[in-house]
């Protein structure tokens, strides 16, 4: 080999080899590449990677609440209610304002079978943040079945004048004034939720029972047909 060529390709040789060292040879992996590589999966749905990923984290970064919380939705996911609420109390202890960590502890004591402790929650999360859309609709949800349906109107009222652009809120709104015998107030928030979601086969279904309440069997038989075409997806 010309003496003239051997600067370039040992250059050449030591690039290539640098390109084959594993990522830690260029830096150790913190805390946030892990809670980035945690949320890329649990998007993708690979949610036990996602756990991982969210632990290593934490291992890494004990006071990192986001990772906490984003851990505590997959857990939520996957069943395992004791371990969502861990997550978001240890989240609540790190960052006592965050209204999500509040709003998912209540969603994971609801599941849990604590109406009560959620509620709570939800209270809370409403008090750190008068603007957490969620935390309104997650507290008329808790109020609907123990039969506070004008509580339960009024705050699914308040997280709709905050994020006007949730189907499930206008649902589940519609089904309380239904069930009040407000069949007018009902169809139109059934209405609005199909404007939102046009293939939500329920709101169709709720709508037409709603419009066949009011003796308008036209309009009920054409909301029926319309939601046979689709596939209702919960009661």
């Amino acid at each position: 080999m010309l003496a003239k060529y051997r600067p370039t390709v040992l250059i050449l040789l030591a690039l290539m080899s640098a390109l084959t060292l594993p990522d830690i040879a260029f830096g150790q992996q913190t805390a946030m590449d892990f809670f980035q590589s945690g949320e890329f999966n649990r998007v993708k749905g690979d949610l036990d990677v996602a756990i991982a990923d969210y632990s290593k984290a934490i291992e890494l970064n004990p006071n990192y609440a986001d990772a906490y919380i984003s851990r505590g939705k997959v857990e939520i996911f996957k069943g395992n209610r004791d371990g969502a609420i861990a997550d978001y109390s240890k989240a609540i202890e790190l960052s006592p304002k965050s209204a999500d960590a509040y709003t998912n502890r209540g969603i994971a004591k609801e599941r849990k079978g604590n109406p009560d402790g959620a509620m709570a929650d939800f209270t809370k999360a409403i008090e750190v943040d008068p603007n957490y859309a969620d935390a309104y609709y997650r507290r008329g949800n808790a109020k609907a079945p123990k039969g506070d349906l004008d509580g339960a109107i009024a705050v699914y009222s308040k997280a709709i004048e905050l994020n006007p652009k949730s189907d499930g809120t206008y649902y589940n709104r519609g089904q309380a004034k239904q069930a009040k015998g407000d069949l007018d107030g009902a169809i139109a928030d059934f209405t609005k939720t199909i404007e939102l979601s046009p293939k939500f086969a329920n709101g169709y279904l709720k709508r037409a029972v709603a419009k066949k309440a009011k003796g308008d069997q036209a309009g009920a038989d054409a909301d029926f047909a319309q939601a046979a075409k689709l596939k209702v997806s919960r009661p």
